[in-house]
């Protein structure tokens, strides 16, 4: 069965190196970064099964947090090429990339999507739960989102801490944050502004289908807004969590991502996540739809743009 990995990330050198050179404590502040897998793709080439693909995404150290608006969209621009030649030198691997903007710049990022819709080894851009102290759903950020709708581009939603939050913890805090900027999407009309976009939320969508209820009865006149966001399955195991993401969001809407190689070590939680889904009460055809052919469909969408 095929396999493809919507959600996995890296940290290319040259980014990386022109990051560290405007920030030496990245690798402190940050100790994701010292994941060597995320890194170095020989190491990544070692662990690899040799048959799954990789949709490959920057993990989030953003240029746009530590410099202006010119020098990160040109900081921005280049770890995009990178990417690309990384797509071109690894296609057996990494099919596919998804793209950085640069946030405290908006009118540049509307140039840079241009260049990605326009890319064949590009499909989709990034976002965050959060840049620069606003909300994903600030309407400030409308135009972007606007603009990868109309041309075809995914949108990949990815959480950060908030700052003014004390108690900050990579166990429950990112959940929150994910299902927390859904609701403020939802509250900002994102799917009547713009109806045709497709935003991949991690970790199967966080706290959402648990919540249903809750949801179904407080925001009766929105409940079924939440139902049009997509959802990978990088919740690290949990076949229970994914059969309710699944029944709540619909088979179409769930598509297979790890975090590779982030939640287990050396290279992510690749088989727990894999066993789970392996272990859902779907026949192989829906199994299938999760692996690869849900994934395919909206790549298609974006090729008839």
């Amino acid at each position: 069965m095929e396999k493809i990995d919507v959600f996995a990330h890296v940290l290319l050198p040259n980014y990386y190196r022109k990051m560290l050179s405007i920030d030496s404590t990245i690798p402190t502040t940050y100790a994701f970064t010292n994941i060597e897998s995320l890194k170095d793709l020989s190491i990544r080439r070692n662990l690899w099964n040799g048959t799954t693909k990789q949709i490959i995404s920057y993990a989030n150290i953003n240029a746009e947090d530590y410099c202006n608006p010119e020098e990160s969209a040109r900081l921005c621009r280049e770890a995009n090429f990178e990417l690309i030649n990384c797509v071109r030198k690894n296609n057996d691997m990494f099919p596919y990339g998804i793209g950085m903007l640069p946030f405290n710049n908006v009118e540049e990022s509307l140039r840079i999507l241009d260049e990605i819709a326009s890319s064949k080894e590009l499909v989709g851009i990034q976002v965050f739960t959060r840049h620069l102290g606003k909300s994903i759903a600030d309407k400030e950020y409308l135009p972007i989102l606007k603009k990868c709708a109309r041309l075809g581009l995914l949108v990949l939603l990815h959480p950060v801490f908030d700052p003014r939050k004390p108690d900050n913890n990579i166990v429950f805090s990112w959940e929150y944050e994910l299902s927390q900027a859904m609701l403020d999407l939802v509250n900002a009309n994102i799917f009547t502004e713009c109806p045709n976009i497709k935003i991949i939320v991690h970790h199967a969508g966080a706290m959402v289908s648990f919540f249903a209820g809750r949801i179904d009865n407080i925001m009766k006149d929105k409940k079924d807004e939440f139902k049009k966001f997509y959802v990978d399955t990088a919740i690290l195991g949990n076949p229970k969590a994914l059969e309710l993401a699944a029944h709540y969001f619909g088979i179409d809407k769930v598509l297979y991502g790890t975090d590779a190689p982030f939640g287990i070590m050396p290279n992510g939680a690749i088989k727990e996540i894999e066993s789970a889904i392996d272990n859902l009460p779907f026949s192989n055809d829906i199994k299938e739809k999760i692996y690869s052919k849900n994934f395919q469909k909206l790549l298609e969408r974006k090729k008839e743009k």
